[in-house]
């Protein structure tokens, strides 16, 4: 009996996604539970695994992209795990393929400039011997068999002229190996759309501050001990950038607040998204009721949810429902950025790099550790004065970490 793998429903106005990887391949024996594919969408990624034992047969390539409950996939549960396979010794039975059928096949597969060049000199590919990985035909080939065999040109006239050309084209890199063509990854689309849409539906404006993490630094560094041995994670700075987020949104609620239509919408929760960049884009897990957690269980949140966006593993419900978002552009070396709206929030922060700059404090020149901040917003639903208030209150609660009614 054969067993159809499909795509299952994995979120909510999700309809299709791309096969990104295929864990085993056709003809392969699979286990029960064992991964078959990965399925890539606009939002996740998620791996299919087998329900069944037996042996795969693959009905989709690599970087197709599939509907929601469509067979990609069938498995023969009536098949045995092989054993190791018995080498069958040549007979008359099992004639062995002719070289002129190696090179048949594989000239079918052909770069641009070969093809160019075999049908100006009207030759046959599957005459030439390919040299290329798999017996692939490429353009030394081709030119080594005009040399070999002049005759099989057609028009002497053109023959001087089709061998500079030839020769010319040989130290010209084809187009394969100048620039690489691939379709967008759906989580690229999305991004790119959720972008264009937030520059063309808010009026984004952003401001900026600066802070001393000076406080903050000593702090980290006298609890970290204490903090690592009760909670068994370090204490980063996220958690403290999301504790003074939350008290700089109680202080300016309408930064808090999203617009739909002609309708304004107060929230009056906190539930935080912190950016977290991986190999496939970005994405945004939202920690929930920030306000209500302290500094382990944020940064346990936090690294929780960074962990499985790289492994590709985040749900569709940790991406969903944001109010605000903390972005961090210095764990890459920003010194200074404007961070783009993620809809239909009003506002996202935006971390830089820290470094020692001078700074002035009472009367005198010192050296301090300062990071930039950034906030852009929403001006249709934020006035200037609110979103300087807002990121004058985060450097206060910055600067000054006590207040932010630590749990160490």
């Amino acid at each position: 009996m054969s067993i159809e793998v499909t795509i299952p429903a994995v979120g909510e106005s999700i309809e299709s996604g791309v096969v990104s990887v295929w864990h085993k391949k056709s003809g392969e024996y699979v286990e029960a539970g064992e991964a078959l594919l990965t399925l890539e969408t606009d939002k996740v990624s998620t791996e299919i695994t087998a329900e069944k034992a037996g042996v795969l047969e693959t009905k989709v390539d690599e970087g197709q992209e599939v509907k929601i409950g469509e067979v990609v996939a069938v498995i023969d549960d009536h098949a045995t795990a092989p054993g190791k396979a018995q080498p069958v010794p040549p007979n008359e039975s099992t004639p062995v393929a002719k070289s002129t059928d190696r090179r048949s096949s594989n000239a079918e597969v052909l770069s641009p400039a070969v093809k160019r060049m075999t049908t100006e000199e009207k030759l046959d590919p599957a005459k030439i011997s390919g040299t290329g990985k798999g017996g692939r035909v490429t353009k030394g080939d081709v030119i080594s068999h005009l040399q070999t065999n002049p005759e099989e040109s057609t028009d002497d006239q053109e023959k001087p002229r089709a061998r500079k050309e030839s020769a010319r084209e040989q130290s010209v890199p084809s187009d394969e190996e100048r620039f690489t063509r691939k379709r967008m990854s759906p989580l690229r689309r999305k991004i790119a759309a959720q972008l264009v849409m937030a520059q063309q539906t808010a009026a984004i404006l952003t401001t900026f501050n600066e802070c001393d993490m000076s406080e903050v630094m000593a702090l980290r560094k006298k609890a970290q001990e204490k903090f690592t041995a009760d909670h068994g994670l370090k204490l980063g700075f996220m958690s403290f950038f999301i504790k003074a987020t939350v008290e700089g949104l109680k202080a300016v609620p309408a930064i808090n607040s999203r617009i739909e239509g002609d309708d304004f919408i107060l929230n009056h929760y906190y539930d935080i998204g912190v950016a977290v960049g991986t190999e496939r884009g970005l994405v945004v897990p939202v920690v929930r009721d920030a306000d209500t957690k302290g500094f382990a269980d944020l940064e346990r949140d936090v690294a929780d949810f960074a962990a499985r966006a790289r492994d590709g593993k985040i749900k569709i419900e940790d991406l969903q429902g944001g109010t605000f978002t903390i972005s961090n552009g210095g764990v890459y070396g920003s010194l200074m950025g404007t961070p783009i709206l993620n809809p239909p929030q009003s506002g996202i922060l935006g971390m830089h790099a820290i470094q020692q700059r001078p700074v002035a404090r009472n009367g005198e020149v010192v050296v301090r550790p300062m990071m930039y901040l950034a906030l852009s917003y929403d001006h249709r639903a934020v006035d200037g004065k609110e979103a300087v208030t807002f990121l004058v209150k985060v450097k206060e609660a910055i600067e000054n970490p006590t207040v932010l009614l630590l749990d160490l």
